[in-house]
Parts: C-alpha cells; structure tokens; sequence
C-alpha cells in the first residue's frame, strides 16, 4: 500500500467507462514470463483503464476488509495487511506512469491526466480514514509491548508517520479540502510536466546553409542531418534535447545561432501555449496550504521532517555555506573563460551561451582534451559492459540479456541479473536513445520493487534506467560524452541500489530512503570514471581496438576539476532558488521570473538574461519529488564523497569495502534512519569538508 503511496502522493490521478472491460488483459492476469516480468509486448493502451478499474476496486474491498476486521488491532492484521493492501494497483500503476514517462503518446497523456484525480481520491480515502487510522494508532500505541522484529517496528512506525503526514490528524471539517489539494497538485505536476514536454518537442534549429555548421565536429553535423531526415527535412535540424543541444552549445562557431538556442531553452515555459507561470504559482500556493492544514509554518519545513537534514534552517545553512565557500572559486573559473575568450576574439562580456563555447576550447588547449578525442573510446555497448564488469567486481554480479523478455519499446533491452552463486538478482532494462514520447534526463526507476509478497515468496525487483544518449547514426556506433558516461554510471548505481535490497517488505526496499540519502549509491559510482585503474581495464577504441593511452587517461585524471566552482554554484543555484519557493508563506505578486531572479541574485555570476528562467521547466521540483529537496544532489555529494575516500584508501576494487557498502548501505533500504546507516558503514558521520577537497576548492 504504500508504496502505491509514495507514486500517488507525488503524480496522484477518473475511472471511465471502457467498452473493453471483460477482455482479456495481460496486466491483470498472473505473468508466465520468467520471474514475473511485465508482458509488454502484449499490454496495448486500450488495457490501462480496465485495469485501473479492476486494481482500484480490489484495493477498496482490501482496505474495508481491515476496517472491518471485528478482531482487535494487531501487526498481522491492520499494518501487515495494508502493507499489501492494493498490491494489484502498484503492479498496474508502476507500469503505466513508468511507460508513460520513457515512451507517451497523447491517448497515454489522456490516460494519466483521467485516472490522477481517481488516484488521488483513493489514496485520501485511506489515509483520511478515520477508522483505519485508529487501527493502526493502536497498534503503534503498543509497540514497545509488542513483541516484533526490528523491520516490523520500522514498517509500523512509517505506517503510522505516512498517515499522520497526509492529512489523518487533521480535523474532520478540513479534511475534504486537503483532499481537493492533493488532487489538483497531481493534475498540475501532469500538466507541468506535459508542457515542459511540448515546449521541447516545439523547438528546432534548421540549418540549410553549411556555413552555419562552422564548428561542429563531424559526429555532431551527422547527428543533425540524421535528424533531418527523420523529419523529412533537408539539411541539418538541432533540437533542445541534451545529445543536440549540447555539442552544438560546445562547438559552433556561429554566436547568433549558439545564442538563440540558449534563449530557446532558458525561455521554455516561460509564454504560449505550454507556459508553466501560472502553473508553477498554483502548485506553490497549494503546497503552502498543504503544509499549513498540517501544522507546519512551511512546505520545506514539512518536507524536510522525514530527511536527513530535518529542518529547513539546516538546508539553508548548508546551502549558504557551501556558496560563501565556492563563490570565490566560481568567479575564479569565470574570469578565467572571460580573459581567455577576449584573447581570442570576443567582444566585451562573456555572455551564458558564449560560456560552454570558449571553456571547451580552453580545456582543450590547456589540457589538450576535448569530447572528440574521447568519444572513439567510449562506445555505449563498451561502456555498458564496463559498468557491468565494475558490479561484478564489486558485488559478484554478472548480466546476461533476457532475449526473451520483451521490453516496452524496441530500444529497451533487458537483462537477467545474477550473483557469484547463480542466484537471480533482479530484470534490467536499459532504455538509452531520445525520442519525442520521452522526457527529457536520465532517471533510474523500478517497475516492481525487491520484497516479500504476502504469501513469504520473494520477489526480485525489476529496474530500469532511462537515458537520452547519442543516437547512432548511419556510419558511426552511438559514442558518448565523458559526462554521459559519468551520467550512466550515476544512474547505474541508483539500479545497484534496487537491486541489491534486501529487506522484507516492499515499502522499506531501497530506494525508498530519505530523499537525501538516495544520491549516494549513484554519486559515488561516478567517482571510477576518473580512476587510471578502471578506465584503463576497458577504455578501447572502437575502431582500432587501441587502449586508451595512459597520456589520455591523465588527462581525464588532471581535467576533472575544471571549472569545479562554477559547477558547483550552479547546482547550489538550483538548490537555493528551490528552498526559495518552498520556504514562502504566500505566493509572490511579481512574475515567476523576477521571483527567481531575487532569489538566486546571490548566486549570480554570468550575466542575467531578461525573459529567461529556469523555473518554469524546473521538472525535479514541479513535477518530480525534489520540492524542497534538491540540495540533496550536494548534501549526499559530501557522503559520497566522504565515503569513497575510504575505497580510495582500501583500493577502488576492494571487496572489504564494497561488501561492508553493500551490507550496511545498498541492501538496507530504509529499515534504518539514514544517518544510522551511513554511520554502520564509514564508523562515524560523514565530513562535510571532503567535498571542498574531492574539488580541489581549498585553498592552498
């Protein structure tokens, strides 16, 4: 149940007559594929809202059968039974949102947005159940007497946390309301996110004068001119899509056209049909009568309750200090590309889309490093099996394609996962290329978590990451950028933590831990991209079979830090102009420009551009969990960091370490408070200063 929960509270979603409601449908029906695996190549648009129907009825009847139990409460019968409670919903929902995050079309759209406000109505019929919640009151109430294991006191205990956080104590005559706005928040997080969709789909750059592609390496004219074609269209089309955009901001050498990109993507959602201005006022101005209804003075003060850092003046504090101590590294790094790109031709100010443009050409001459000389040896098939080596040397885990496991799209290729023993682990699916049904980012999610089913059958999880990657084109494979194959290994290390759990009830496997804690297995996964000792064991070219000489790999060991500070301010920018929205008390008069603009003032340290902002297309926060916590990408870098200082110290391979990670961290999900976990692994807490250090900003 709550896991269902955990989906719902953040996408919440009308039944509707469907004519098809007595056929056959394969997402109801009992998998005969291996290991329960999702019948995709059966399962048809037209099967969603039958199921739907189905799941939520069986869910209904599931939860009055514990309401109505005339036996006293007890763990068996009220916090076990609602922990499987809606079991059949999760199945169909974490299949639905999932396909319809990676591979939409308009009837998936219009499925989300019908079934969101039914969704949500069945979960405030839980939660705000007053019956129930009394139920499970009591049992809480005895839990010291009760005689439990430790995760049945954690489940207990969350049980009655996610309760009491989603309305239950609320008074009667104001729970309809807080109904209303869980609603309406999971429609508007539908919508925002469609827009942002929209806004990036609309966009293209359509060049049909060669000229125009001064600059550009080969790999990106192909790329453009492949995406041409797949329009219909002569020449060459760019796109605001990361593998398009990205090389283009990197390497033309026509400003004009560098500058309107920038603009189209700093501008998205700003106006027109898919504008988020209103959208993103509504969702703040609901989330403060959110956290009103629940007794807090602010949304982050109850977001952040369940994290690691517990308190909105800890955030800020961590925010600030971390900026007053990388700003002067940042305008460092600017002034650095500013003296630098005056000295080779650029009048005046260094402007945001001339930053990318000359900070690649002065890497390149001072560390005589580029993307193009990387990329030979990074083909994807290559790099996958890399990260795939690097689990097995850390965790004994091998990865065998499942050729008869369908996928939802025919790019998706799935894994069957093993350990040293032979022991089946987990089904991956690995989603990689960009396409129009396909938001934008990389992500790691589960279509069903590890865990126990009522009946005491395990059940192995089924993960997936989802990638937007440089396509293959007619004469080359697909090649990634460095950061891409940093990218893939973060995302990889969100699978290892899915896969890896080990718990015995769904809700508590990893990755259902504290927003601010979730990080770490990916980020830590991105430190071995700059070690000589791995990139060495497989970096080849694709051509020539050459490893990567040691001159290169040096090279990526030297550059890592280049441009730290200005990274960094730029993610603290993120992170502070979140807490901004979700620390008001009302919604601002001014536009959702100017707002940001204050917000992040401190943070500036290029020039600020009228009529752009990040906020309207700021999916991690306005459609995604991250509202009030995306300081949490810097706060579980400092634990990532903290804690591959000691792989750095044991060796990066060692099995001591990686098996005392996997014990005390990967398999955990959240039966422990993060903090006491991450202090089972490293023996203390953590030290803020080894990010500042891993960077190279301490001064010297």
């Amino acid at each position: 149940m709550k896991r269902f929960l955990m989906l719902f509270m953040a996408a919440g979603l009308l039944l509707s007559s469907c004519k098809s409601d007595n056929m056959s449908n394969p997402l109801l029906e009992k998998s005969t594929l291996r290991y329960g695996a999702p019948a995709f190549d059966e399962i048809r648009t037209e099967h969603y809202m039958p199921a739907f129907n189905a799941a939520i009825a069986k869910g209904k009847a599931e939860i009055d059968s514990i309401v109505n139990n005339p036996e006293d409460p007890t763990f068996e019968n009220t916090i076990l039974a609602l922990e499987y409670a809606g079991s059949d919903l999760s199945r169909v929902s974490g299949i639905f949102f999932n396909v319809n995050e990676a591979n939409t079309n308009e009837q998936m759209q219009a499925i989300a947005e019908e079934i969101s406000p039914v969704m949500t109505e069945y979960s405030m019929s839980i939660l705000l159940n007053d019956k129930l919640f009394e139920r499970v009151k009591q049992v809480y109430g005895q839990l010291d007497s009760l005689d439990l294991g430790p995760e049945q006191k954690r489940l207990t205990e969350i049980t009655y946390r996610n309760f009491a956080r989603n309305g239950a104590n609320i008074p009667a005559d104001r729970k309809e309301e807080f109904s209303k706005i869980q609603e309406e928040l999971s429609l508007l997080s539908l919508k925002f996110g469609k827009n942002v969709l929209d806004a990036t789909n609309a966009y293209i750059l359509h060049i049909t004068d060669s000229s125009q592609l001064a600059g550009l390496p080969e790999s990106a004219v192909a790329a453009g001119a492949a995406e041409a074609k797949s329009r219909n269209l002569d020449g060459w089309v760019y796109t605001l899509q990361y593998p398009s955009m990205e090389p283009f901001m990197k390497y033309s050498d026509i400003r004009s056209l560098r500058e309107q990109m920038w603009r189209a993507s700093n501008a998205k959602c700003m106006d027109g049909e898919s504008s988020n201005e209103d959208v993103v006022k509504r969702i703040v101005e609901l989330r403060i009568k959110e956290a009103e209804l629940l007794g807090f003075d602010k949304y982050s003060d109850y977001i952040l309750e369940e994290r690691m850092a517990k308190s909105t003046g800890t955030v800020e504090d961590f925010l600030n200090d971390l900026l007053v101590k990388s700003l002067p590294f940042a305008k460092r790094d600017v002034r650095q590309i500013q003296d630098y790109a005056n000295a080779n031709g650029l009048e005046g100010k260094l402007m945001p889309w001339d930053f990318t443009y000359y900070a690649t050409k002065y890497k390149d001459e001072k560390y005589k490093l580029n993307d193009e000389m990387l990329k030979p040896y990074f083909k994807l098939e290559n790099v996958q099996q890399a990260v795939f080596a690097l689990a097995d040397s850390l965790y004994g885990l091998k990865f065998t394609e499942a050729k008869d496991i369908p996928g939802y799209h025919p790019d998706v290729k799935v894994y069957d996962v093993t350990d040293a023993s032979g022991r089946h682990m987990a089904l991956f699916y690995s989603d990689f290329f960009p396409r129009d049904g396909k938001r934008s980012g990389a992500w790691m999610t589960s279509f069903r978590e590890q865990g126990y089913d009522k009946d005491g059958v395990e059940q192995r999880p089924l993960v997936s990451i989802v990638c937007n990657f440089t396509k293959p084109t007619e004469n080359e494979p697909s090649l990634l950028t460095f950061y891409e194959v940093t990218t893939l290994l973060h995302e990889f290390g969100h699978a290892l933590h899915g896969m890896l759990s080990d718990v015995r009830y769904p809700s508590l496997a990893s990755p259902n831990v504290a927003w601010d804690f979730v990080e770490l297995p990916s980020q830590i996964m991105e430190n071995w991209a700059t070690e000589k000792e791995y990139l060495a064991s497989w970096a080849k070219h694709y051509k020539t079979g050459e490893v990567m000489p040691d001159e290169l790999i040096r090279k990526i060991v030297d550059s890592k830090n280049f441009n730290s500070g200005y990274a960094q301010v730029r993610q603290l920018t993120f992170g502070i102009c979140d807490m901004a929205w979700h620390t008001l008390e009302k919604v601002p008069s001014e536009s959702v420009e100017q707002f940001e603009t204050e917000a992040v003032a401190k943070c500036q340290i290029m020039p600020v551009v009228k009529g752009t902002a990040f906020s309207p297309s700021f999916s991690h926060i306005f459609a995604g969990g991250y509202a009030a916590g995306y300081y949490s990408y810097k706060w579980a870098e400092v634990l990532e960091a903290d804690a591959f200082q000691l792989f750095k110290e044991q060796g990066i391979f060692n099995k001591e370490v990686s098996g005392s990670f996997r014990k005390n961290i990967l398999s955990r999900g959240n039966t422990e408070d993060a903090d006491v976990l991450y202090r089972n692994f490293r023996g203390r807490d953590p030290k803020p200063e080894a990010l500042l250090e891993k960077l190279g900003m301490v001064e010297k």
